[in-house]
Protein backbone atom coordinates (compact mmCIF):
# COMPACT_ATOMS: atom_id res chain seq x y z
CA UNK A 1 0.00 0.00 0.00
CA UNK A 2 0.67 3.57 -0.23
CA UNK A 3 2.03 3.66 3.73
CA UNK A 4 4.43 0.61 2.78
CA UNK A 5 6.24 1.68 -0.20
CA UNK A 6 10.02 0.89 -0.34
CA UNK A 7 12.41 2.94 -0.89
CA UNK A 8 12.80 3.34 -4.69
CA UNK A 9 16.71 4.22 -4.58
CA UNK A 10 19.45 2.77 -1.98
CA UNK A 11 20.71 6.19 -1.32
CA UNK A 12 20.02 7.74 1.47
CA UNK A 13 19.71 12.25 1.92
CA UNK A 14 17.48 14.41 4.28
CA UNK A 15 14.43 15.17 2.77
CA UNK A 16 15.60 18.81 4.23
CA UNK A 17 18.43 18.70 1.94
CA UNK A 18 16.29 17.21 -0.71
CA UNK A 19 13.38 19.64 -0.56
CA UNK A 20 16.18 22.68 0.02
CA UNK A 21 17.58 21.74 -3.34
CA UNK A 22 14.45 21.29 -5.81
CA UNK A 23 13.20 24.66 -3.60
CA UNK A 24 10.14 22.49 -3.03
CA UNK A 25 7.36 23.75 -0.18
CA UNK A 26 6.58 20.55 1.97
CA UNK A 27 3.24 18.86 1.83
CA UNK A 28 1.93 18.99 5.12
CA UNK A 29 2.67 22.47 5.37
CA UNK A 30 0.84 23.51 1.69
CA UNK A 31 -2.02 21.40 3.06
CA UNK A 32 -2.55 23.34 6.10
CA UNK A 33 -1.66 26.54 4.31
CA UNK A 34 -4.81 25.26 1.44
CA UNK A 35 -6.85 24.42 4.43
CA UNK A 36 -6.43 28.00 6.51
CA UNK A 37 -7.26 30.41 3.38
CA UNK A 38 -10.44 27.82 2.72
CA UNK A 39 -11.94 27.68 6.43
CA UNK A 40 -11.71 24.72 8.61
CA UNK A 41 -14.91 23.59 8.11
CA UNK A 42 -16.03 21.29 5.54
CA UNK A 43 -18.13 22.50 3.14
CA UNK A 44 -20.77 20.01 3.67
CA UNK A 45 -22.38 21.17 0.43
CA UNK A 46 -25.92 19.67 -0.08
CA UNK A 47 -24.06 17.41 -3.17
CA UNK A 48 -22.37 15.71 -0.69
CA UNK A 49 -23.77 15.78 2.66
CA UNK A 50 -24.50 11.76 4.31
CA UNK A 51 -22.38 10.73 1.48
CA UNK A 52 -19.14 8.85 1.51
CA UNK A 53 -15.82 8.07 0.42
CA UNK A 54 -13.11 5.44 1.13
CA UNK A 55 -9.85 5.69 0.10
CA UNK A 56 -7.35 3.18 0.26
CA UNK A 57 -3.92 3.56 1.23
CA UNK A 58 -4.34 6.97 2.82
CA UNK A 59 -2.70 7.18 6.25
CA UNK A 60 0.07 10.02 4.83
CA UNK A 61 1.07 11.47 1.08
CA UNK A 62 -1.15 11.50 -1.57
CA UNK A 63 -3.91 9.28 0.07
CA UNK A 64 -3.69 11.29 3.06
CA UNK A 65 -4.43 14.59 1.15
CA UNK A 66 -7.08 13.69 -0.85
CA UNK A 67 -8.77 11.72 2.32
CA UNK A 68 -8.16 15.49 3.76
CA UNK A 69 -9.76 17.30 0.75
CA UNK A 70 -12.94 15.04 0.57
CA UNK A 71 -13.69 15.07 4.27
CA UNK A 72 -12.98 19.29 3.65
CA UNK A 73 -16.08 18.52 0.91
CA UNK A 74 -18.59 17.00 3.34
CA UNK A 75 -17.74 13.50 2.69
CA UNK A 76 -17.98 11.14 5.65
CA UNK A 77 -14.10 9.49 4.60
CA UNK A 78 -13.02 5.85 5.55
CA UNK A 79 -9.01 6.05 5.75
CA UNK A 80 -7.62 2.33 5.13
CA UNK A 81 -4.07 1.98 6.02
CA UNK A 82 -2.25 -1.27 6.17
CA UNK A 83 0.27 -0.86 9.35
CA UNK A 84 0.32 2.65 9.90
CA UNK A 85 -1.94 2.48 12.39
CA UNK A 86 -0.69 6.32 14.44
CA UNK A 87 -0.99 8.07 11.01
CA UNK A 88 -3.87 6.89 10.00
CA UNK A 89 -5.46 7.78 13.85
CA UNK A 90 -3.55 11.10 13.45
CA UNK A 91 -5.71 12.26 10.08
CA UNK A 92 -8.62 10.81 11.32
CA UNK A 93 -8.64 13.54 14.91
CA UNK A 94 -7.21 16.08 12.37
CA UNK A 95 -10.20 16.06 9.93
CA UNK A 96 -12.36 15.39 12.99
CA UNK A 97 -11.04 18.19 14.64
CA UNK A 98 -12.02 20.41 11.48
CA UNK A 99 -15.71 19.57 11.71
CA UNK A 100 -15.07 16.36 9.34
CA UNK A 101 -16.54 13.04 9.72
CA UNK A 102 -13.37 10.42 9.38
CA UNK A 103 -12.36 6.75 10.90
CA UNK A 104 -9.63 4.40 9.79
CA UNK A 105 -9.77 1.25 8.69
CA UNK A 106 -7.15 -1.25 8.95
CA UNK A 107 -6.83 -3.74 6.02
CA UNK A 108 -4.63 -5.18 3.09
CA UNK A 109 -5.50 -4.23 -0.18
CA UNK A 110 -4.04 -7.74 -1.37
CA UNK A 111 -6.42 -9.75 0.43
CA UNK A 112 -9.85 -10.10 -0.59
CA UNK A 113 -11.58 -10.64 1.99
CA UNK A 114 -10.24 -8.27 3.74
CA UNK A 115 -11.02 -5.67 1.07
CA UNK A 116 -14.86 -6.96 1.71
CA UNK A 117 -14.74 -6.22 5.21
CA UNK A 118 -13.46 -2.96 4.25
CA UNK A 119 -16.07 -2.10 2.42
CA UNK A 120 -18.48 -3.72 5.13
CA UNK A 121 -16.82 -1.25 7.33
CA UNK A 122 -17.76 1.71 5.08
CA UNK A 123 -20.94 1.08 4.76
CA UNK A 124 -21.99 -0.01 8.22
CA UNK A 125 -20.46 2.54 9.65
CA UNK A 126 -22.22 5.84 7.05
CA UNK A 127 -24.90 3.53 5.75
CA UNK A 128 -23.32 2.75 2.00
CA UNK A 129 -20.65 4.59 -0.63
CA UNK A 130 -20.03 6.90 -3.13
CA UNK A 131 -17.14 7.44 -3.77
CA UNK A 132 -13.70 5.46 -3.55
CA UNK A 133 -10.48 5.93 -4.58
CA UNK A 134 -7.88 3.18 -5.12
CA UNK A 135 -4.69 5.02 -4.17
CA UNK A 136 -2.56 2.33 -2.22
CA UNK A 137 0.16 1.49 -4.31
CA UNK A 138 3.94 0.43 -4.05
CA UNK A 139 6.75 1.23 -5.77
CA UNK A 140 10.09 -0.60 -7.04
CA UNK A 141 11.68 1.48 -9.76
CA UNK A 142 15.08 -0.53 -10.97
CA UNK A 143 16.06 -1.97 -13.51
CA UNK A 144 14.56 -5.51 -14.81
CA UNK A 145 18.48 -6.64 -14.66
CA UNK A 146 18.28 -6.07 -10.93
CA UNK A 147 14.16 -7.05 -9.72
CA UNK A 148 13.93 -9.12 -7.37
CA UNK A 149 11.16 -11.77 -7.61
CA UNK A 150 10.29 -10.81 -4.42
CA UNK A 151 10.06 -6.91 -5.62
CA UNK A 152 8.21 -8.24 -9.10
CA UNK A 153 5.57 -10.11 -7.20
CA UNK A 154 5.09 -6.68 -4.47
CA UNK A 155 4.44 -4.77 -7.05
CA UNK A 156 1.94 -7.28 -9.04
CA UNK A 157 0.34 -8.08 -5.52
CA UNK A 158 -0.22 -4.32 -4.69
CA UNK A 159 -0.68 -2.30 -7.67
CA UNK A 160 -2.53 -4.94 -9.92
CA UNK A 161 -4.67 -7.56 -7.70
CA UNK A 162 -5.22 -5.14 -4.56
CA UNK A 163 -6.34 -2.72 -7.06
CA UNK A 164 -8.72 -4.59 -8.87
CA UNK A 165 -9.91 -6.28 -5.32
CA UNK A 166 -10.81 -2.64 -4.22
CA UNK A 167 -12.39 -1.89 -8.37
CA UNK A 168 -14.44 -5.24 -8.19
CA UNK A 169 -15.69 -4.55 -4.60
CA UNK A 170 -16.43 -0.60 -5.71
CA UNK A 171 -18.11 -1.78 -8.77
CA UNK A 172 -20.59 -3.63 -6.42
CA UNK A 173 -21.40 -1.45 -3.65
CA UNK A 174 -21.19 2.48 -4.92
CA UNK A 175 -23.96 4.21 -5.39
CA UNK A 176 -26.09 5.07 -8.29
CA UNK A 177 -24.00 8.16 -9.35
CA UNK A 178 -20.82 7.98 -7.32
CA UNK A 179 -17.15 7.91 -8.61
CA UNK A 180 -15.01 5.56 -8.73
CA UNK A 181 -11.08 6.70 -9.18
CA UNK A 182 -7.38 4.87 -9.69
CA UNK A 183 -4.42 6.53 -9.03
CA UNK A 184 -1.91 5.68 -12.20
CA UNK A 185 1.30 7.39 -12.91
CA UNK A 186 2.53 9.31 -15.79
CA UNK A 187 5.46 6.85 -15.62
CA UNK A 188 2.69 4.60 -17.99
CA UNK A 189 3.99 7.47 -20.59
CA UNK A 190 6.98 8.43 -19.87
CA UNK A 191 8.31 4.65 -18.90
CA UNK A 192 11.66 5.82 -17.78
CA UNK A 193 14.33 3.86 -17.48
CA UNK A 194 13.61 1.27 -14.20
CA UNK A 195 9.97 1.98 -14.49
CA UNK A 196 9.33 -1.32 -16.73
CA UNK A 197 7.32 -3.44 -13.85
CA UNK A 198 5.90 0.00 -12.04
CA UNK A 199 4.75 1.30 -14.86
CA UNK A 200 2.93 -1.44 -16.88
CA UNK A 201 1.26 -1.97 -13.45
CA UNK A 202 -0.30 1.12 -13.32
CA UNK A 203 -1.11 0.46 -17.72
CA UNK A 204 -2.92 -2.11 -15.88
CA UNK A 205 -4.98 -0.11 -14.07
CA UNK A 206 -5.99 2.20 -17.22
CA UNK A 207 -7.23 -0.69 -18.82
CA UNK A 208 -9.62 -1.77 -15.66
CA UNK A 209 -11.32 1.75 -15.38
CA UNK A 210 -11.69 2.28 -19.09
CA UNK A 211 -13.25 -1.25 -18.90
CA UNK A 212 -15.13 -0.78 -15.68
CA UNK A 213 -17.04 2.69 -17.07
CA UNK A 214 -18.28 0.58 -19.49
CA UNK A 215 -19.60 -2.48 -17.64
CA UNK A 216 -21.20 0.03 -14.90
CA UNK A 217 -23.54 1.71 -18.00
CA UNK A 218 -27.24 2.68 -16.52
CA UNK A 219 -25.96 3.66 -12.93
CA UNK A 220 -24.52 7.21 -13.67
CA UNK A 221 -21.36 5.92 -11.89
CA UNK A 222 -18.08 7.70 -13.51
CA UNK A 223 -14.71 6.04 -13.22
CA UNK A 224 -11.64 7.08 -14.14
CA UNK A 225 -8.08 7.33 -13.05
CA UNK A 226 -5.63 9.97 -12.53
CA UNK A 227 -1.75 9.74 -13.01
CA UNK A 228 0.54 11.97 -10.83
CA UNK A 229 4.01 12.90 -12.02
CA UNK A 230 6.66 13.60 -9.57
CA UNK A 231 4.75 14.49 -6.34
CA UNK A 232 6.40 16.16 -3.28
CA UNK A 233 6.13 12.72 -0.98
CA UNK A 234 8.69 10.03 0.40
CA UNK A 235 7.74 7.65 -2.30
CA UNK A 236 8.97 10.00 -4.80
CA UNK A 237 11.93 11.89 -2.50
CA UNK A 238 13.34 9.25 -0.55
CA UNK A 239 16.47 7.55 -1.76
CA UNK A 240 17.09 10.30 -3.92
CA UNK A 241 20.16 13.37 -4.21
CA UNK A 242 19.41 16.85 -4.36
CA UNK A 243 20.84 17.40 -7.95
CA UNK A 244 18.42 14.57 -9.27
CA UNK A 245 15.37 15.85 -7.25
CA UNK A 246 15.85 19.79 -8.98
CA UNK A 247 16.54 18.11 -11.71
CA UNK A 248 12.98 16.38 -11.86
CA UNK A 249 11.70 20.04 -10.76
CA UNK A 250 12.96 21.80 -13.68
CA UNK A 251 11.38 19.12 -16.07
CA UNK A 252 8.21 21.06 -15.15
CA UNK A 253 6.58 24.42 -16.70
CA UNK A 254 6.22 25.54 -13.51
CA UNK A 255 9.56 24.53 -11.80
CA UNK A 256 8.48 22.97 -8.90
CA UNK A 257 7.37 19.31 -8.18
CA UNK A 258 3.92 18.30 -7.72
CA UNK A 259 2.16 18.28 -4.06
CA UNK A 260 -0.17 15.99 -2.37
CA UNK A 261 -2.65 18.62 -2.71
CA UNK A 262 -2.47 19.17 -6.31
CA UNK A 263 -3.53 15.83 -6.87
CA UNK A 264 -6.39 15.66 -4.16
CA UNK A 265 -7.47 18.86 -6.23
CA UNK A 266 -7.99 16.81 -9.28
CA UNK A 267 -9.74 13.75 -7.35
CA UNK A 268 -12.32 16.59 -5.89
CA UNK A 269 -12.86 17.96 -9.08
CA UNK A 270 -13.84 14.14 -10.75
CA UNK A 271 -16.20 13.72 -7.55
CA UNK A 272 -17.71 16.76 -8.24
CA UNK A 273 -21.18 17.38 -10.39
CA UNK A 274 -19.15 19.65 -13.19
CA UNK A 275 -17.25 16.27 -13.98
CA UNK A 276 -19.83 13.93 -14.29
CA UNK A 277 -19.51 13.81 -18.40
CA UNK A 278 -15.93 12.61 -17.61
CA UNK A 279 -15.96 9.18 -17.77
CA UNK A 280 -13.31 6.24 -18.49
CA UNK A 281 -10.50 8.61 -18.64
CA UNK A 282 -6.58 8.84 -17.40
CA UNK A 283 -5.99 12.49 -16.29
CA UNK A 284 -2.63 13.33 -16.08
CA UNK A 285 -1.97 15.57 -13.57
CA UNK A 286 2.33 16.59 -13.73
CA UNK A 287 2.28 19.45 -14.24
CA UNK A 288 3.27 19.76 -17.85
CA UNK A 289 6.20 16.87 -17.37
CA UNK A 290 8.45 16.81 -20.28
Amino acid sequence: MTDTIDPILNDRVSRRAVLAAASVVPATALVAAHAQSSGNAPLSSGRTHNKAALVTGASRGIGAAIAQRLARDGYQVVINYRGSKDQAVALVREIQRAGGQALEAQADVGDSQAVRQLFDTCEQSFGGIDVVVANAGVAHTVPFAEMTDEDFEHIMNVNIRGSFYTLREAARRVREGGHIIALSSSLTVLRSPGSGPYAASKAALEVFVNVLAKELAGRQISVNAVAPGPVNTSLFTTGKTPEQIAAVAARTPHKRLGEPADIAAVVAALCGPDCAWINGQVIFANGGLV
